[in-house]
C-alpha cells in the first residue's frame, strides 16, 4: 500500500547522499517534495503541514548542521516524525480485571468487521486466551451465517441465538453474549454489530445502545485503509456518534495509496491497534508504529520477521535444525527440503523478502518471484530415493531421468537442482570451518584471520629473518644468533644430551626417555594449532 510513497521518499534522500553540508536551499528542496509525496499518498493536508513543520524546523537546527552526515540526520528526523504521527508506541489491549474482556467492533458495511473479528479471535487465541465471537450484526444478509464460517475457520466457538436477516434484537444479544461467556469460562468477547453503507442516525444509535448494554473494555473502529480521505471523514464521525479506543486498519495489502492510515491517528488522537494485511486469517497482528515507518523508508522490518518465524515454527523443529547444520555430517537434500517448507509456513517469499532492509528497490524482481518453483524443486526431491537423497553423487543420468519423469519435470531442472544443491552443501561446509570465503572480518575469509592469513604468517615465521646484504650486519647476525644458541644450550638439561628447542623441554608433562633430551613431554596447550 506504501510502495508510491516509499519510492517517492527513497529518491528524496538518494539526492540528498554524499552533501557534506546541506544549505537552505537543500532543506527546502527536500521538504517540498516530500509535501507532494505525503499528497499523493492521499495524507490529509493539516497532517502535512505539521510534519513538514516539524521535519523543516529541526533540519534547521545543531542536530543536522553539526552532524557528521546530514543526510543521514535528516532520514533519522523524518523516520522519527513518521513515527509520531502513526501514533508514537504500540498500543495493546486492556484486559479487564474480572474477565470477560469485551471487544466490539464498529465500523461501516464493507470495510471488513466480519473477517477482522475471525482474525481477532485466532490472534487472542495464540495469546493463550479463550475468545467468544458474538453474532450482533443482525441486519446484513446472512452475516450470521459469515460469521459461523469465520468463527469455524479461526477455531473459535461463535454465539448467535438469533439467526439474523433483519431477525432479533441485537443488544439483547448482546448482553445475553455475556453471561454465556462466564459460564463457559471464555475471557474475551468479541462482538460483531452491523454496519451501514454510509453513517446514519439509526447505525449510530444501535452501535451506542450495544455500548451501554455491555460497557465494553474496548472498542475497536475498523476502517478499510483504501477508501483514502473519507476514512478520516467516517472516523471522525463514528468518534463524535459512538466513540472509540482505537483503529483497526484493514486491507492495508491493497494498492491504494494509504494516506488514511497516516492520518486517522493524528486527526482523531486514537491509536491505530491492528492492522490486517491479507486475506488469510494470519494475515493480521498489533499494529507497530516504529516498524511501518520502517517500512516506508524502506529501512525493513525483521523484528515482525523475527516474531513471524517464532509463531511459526517449534522450538524442537529449529533445536533439530540448528543441531543439523551444526554436525560435521553433510548438509543433504532431505535437510534442504525440510527447510524449504519451514520457510514456506511464514508465508509468500516475496512478503518474507519485503520485510528485508533495502528490498523496496526490488520491487520488480520480488513481484516476479513464483511460489510454483519452490513446488517444483520440492516435487524433484521427493521423487529421489533415500539413498540419492542423502548422497546427490550418485544420480547418474539414467536416475536423472527416471526423477524427471517421477516429478513432471525435465531433465535440465534435475541437473540445474542437483547442481546448485552442491553448490551450496560446499558453502555449508566452508561455514563449518570457520567462514565463507569473500566477506571480510570473519575467519577462513580474507581480511578476517582466516586461513590464507594464517599460513602467510606461519611461512613468514618458517622463513625467518632474512640475511642483511651489508656485511657488517651480517656479522652481527651471525653473532647474536651464535650467542642465542650458546645460551639455550646453557639453559638445557644434562650436559651432552641434544636439548628440545625452548618450549618443548620445561612443562610439568611426564619426563622424556633417556637420550631424547631429558626434558618433559611438551604441553600441546602452547602451540597454536588450528583445529584440525
Amino acid at each position: 500500500m506504501f510502495e508510491t510513497l516509499s519510492d517517492r521518499l527513497t529518491s528524496v534522500f538518494s539526492s540528498l547522499r554524499g552533501k557534506g553540508r546541506l544549505s537552505e536551499e537543500d532543506i527546502n528542496a527536500t521538504a517540498r517534495e516530500i509535501r507532494l509525496a505525503l499528497l499523493e499518498a492521499d495524507v490529509a493536508l493539516p497532517v502535512v503541514r505539521e510534519f513538514i513543520g516539524h521535519i523543516k524546523e529541526r533540519a534547521r537546527g545543531e542536530e543536522v548542521s553539526k552532524a557528521l552526515n546530514p543526510a543521514q540526520q535528516v532520514i533519522k528526523i523524518v523516520n522519527e516524525e513518521l513515527i509520531q504521527i502513526l501514533g508514537g508506541e504500540t498500543r495493546e489491549i486492556r484486559f479487564a480485571k474480572n474477565p470477560p474482556t469485551v471487544i466490539m467492533l464498529a465500523g461501516l458495511q464493507g470495510s471488513g468487521k466480519t473477517t477482522l473479528a475471525g482474525k481477532l479471535a485466532r490472534w487472542l487465541a495464540g495469546e493463550r486466551n479463550t475468545p467468544l465471537l458474538v453474532a450482533a450484526d443482525l441486519q446484513r444478509p446472512n452475516a450470521v451465517t459469515q460469521l459461523q464460517v469465520v468463527g469455524e475457520r479461526a477455531g473459535t466457538p461463535v454465539f448467535a441465538p438469533e439467526p439474523g436477516n433483519g431477525v432479533g434484537d441485537p443488544v439483547a444479544v448482546a448482553k445475553a453474549s455475556i453471561e454465556h461467556a462466564e459460564r463457559n469460562n471464555h475471557n474475551v468477547v468479541i462482538i460483531d454489530t452491523a454496519g451501514r453503507l454510509g453513517i446514519d442516525a439509526e447505525m449510530m444509535q444501535q452501535a451506542a445502545d450495544i455500548r451501554d448494554a455491555v460497557t465494553p473494555d474496548e472498542i475497536l473502529f475498523v476502517v478499510d485503509a483504501m477508501i483514502g480521505q473519507d476514512a478520516v471523514n467516517t472516523a471522525q464521525a463514528f468518534l463524535d456518534g459512538v466513540g472509540y479506543d482505537a483503529v483497526a486498519l484493514t486491507k492495508l495489502d491493497g494498492d491504494a495509496r494509504g494516506g488514511a492510515a497516516l492520518s486517522i491517528r493524528h486527526i482523531t488522537g486514537r491509536p491505530i491497534m491492528f492492522a490486517s494485511t491479507g486475506e488469510k486469517l494470519e494475515d493480521f497482528d498489533l499494529f507497530h508504529p516504529d516498524r511501518m515507518a520502517g517500512r516506508i523508508l524502506d529501512m525493513g522490518d525483521v523484528l515482525t520477521l523475527i516474531e513471524q518465524a517464532q509463531r511459526t515454527f517449534e522450538e524442537s523443529e529449529v533445536e533439530k535444525m540448528a543441531s543439523t547444520l551444526a554436525s560435521d555430517e553433510d548438509f543433504t537434500l532431505d535437510d534442504f527440503l525440510q527447510q524449504m517448507s519451514m520457510v514456506r509456513k511464514l508465508g509468500p517469499i516475496s512478503n518474507l523478502l519485503g520485510m528485508m532492509p533495502g528490498m523496496g528497490q526490488m520491487r520488480d524482481q520480488l513481484s516476479n518471484v513464483d511460489e510454483k518453483d519452490l513446488d517444483r524443486i520440492a516435487a524433484v526431491i521427493q521423487s529421489m530415493t533415500p539413498s540419492e537423497r542423502a548422497n546427490p553423487k550418485i544420480i547418474n543420468g539414467s536416475r536423472r531421468l527416471r526423477i524427471a519423469n517421477g516429478s513432471g519435470t525435465q531433465v535440465s531442472d534435475v541437473n540445474g537442482l542437483v547442481t546448485r544443491f552442491f553448490e551450496m552443501q560446499k558453502m555449508m561446509r566452508q561455514m563449518k570451518n570457520g567462514g565463507m570465503p569473500g566477506m571480510p572480518g570473519m575467519p577462513g575469509m580474507p581480511g578476517g584471520g582466516g586461513r590464507k592469513k594464517a599460513k602467510a604468517q606461519a611461512k613468514k615465521a618458517k622463513k625467518g629473518k632474512q640475511r642483511s646484504g651489508n656485511p657488517m650486519k651480517a656479522k652481527e647476525q651471525e653473532a647474536q644468533k651464535a650467542a642465542e644458541r650458546q645460551k639455550r644450550r646453557d639453559e638445557g638439561g644434562a650436559a651432552g644430551q641434544p636439548q628440545l628447542p625452548p618450549g618443548l623441554g620445561g612443562g610439568g608433562g611426564p619426563q622424556l626417555p633417556p637420550g631424547l633430551g631429558g626434558g618433559k613431554m611438551p604441553d600441546l596447550s602452547d602451540f597454536k594449532l588450528p583445529k584440525e
